[in-house]
């Protein structure tokens, strides 16, 4: 029986269950796949791909959206600690967003972080399945509520990402980029709206492009002749 109080995971977590399945398959490097990103109006979408050794202490993680900005922080230090694990990072610019639509970018981002791992051989991918990956895989959807190695992998790109839109902030003030994280939040439509779209900005998106290009007036047909 596992110790719930521990600061570890251990083997009979539930939470470990998808990776100790893909062990007993012969598998020895499992690739939680995730990523953060895809709604926003603003910000690149950014995936991350973490592989923890078999064998050593796993933090206690958790869905990153079940955690607050300082336990996300606090798990991401503790993750890239873990002896031996292996953190890839794939980001996805807003260029390249509205060149090839946010579903491709965020499957681009998902294989971007893959290839940066040293050691991998299976993935276990957060939500529905991914085309041309390059490993086998096996999509499960809230898959970072159900893989510690998913869940770590949400932690480490949420973490990074919301890095990089305070940084954002900072070279284009006046949208709100480091409290809301580009969502089109009612503080953001009207920065929005006052400001019109910065570059950082996905013009493809409706909110966005609305702003740029406006539909038409109807005409007042009961109005004054």
């Amino acid at each position: 029986m596992s110790n719930r109080n521990s600061a570890y995971l251990s083997e009979a977590d539930e939470l470990l269950r998808p990776e100790c399945e893909c062990w007993a398959e012969g598998f020895c490097f499992v690739a939680g796949v995730d990523e953060v990103g895809r709604g926003p109006l603003a910000g690149p979408v950014v995936a991350a791909a973490v592989v923890f050794p078999r064998g050593v202490p796993w933090p206690r993680v958790n869905d990153s959206k079940q955690l607050s900005e300082a336990a996300r922080r606090e798990l991401s230090g503790e993750i890239a600690a873990v002896p031996g694990v292996q953190i890839g990072i794939g980001e996805v610019s807003v260029e390249v967003i509205d060149a090839i639509n946010i579903l491709q970018a965020t499957h681009r981002a998902m294989r971007l972080a893959v290839e940066k791992l040293e050691k991998v051989d299976f993935l276990l991918v957060d939500g529905r399945p991914v085309k041309h990956l390059p490993y086998p895989s096996r999509a499960i959807v809230k898959g970072d509520a159900k893989s510690a190695s998913i869940a770590a992998a949400s932690i480490v790109a949420k973490v990074y990402r919301d890095r990089l839109m305070v940084e954002l902030d900072a070279l284009c003030p006046g949208y709100g980029f480091a409290e809301h994280k580009g969502y089109g939040t009612a503080a953001h439509l009207d920065a929005l709206r006052r400001l019109g779209p910065s570059e950082f900005h996905r013009k493809s998106f409706r909110p966005v492009r609305e702003i740029l290009e406006p539909p038409p007036e109807t005409p007042d047909l009961f109005g004054e002749f």
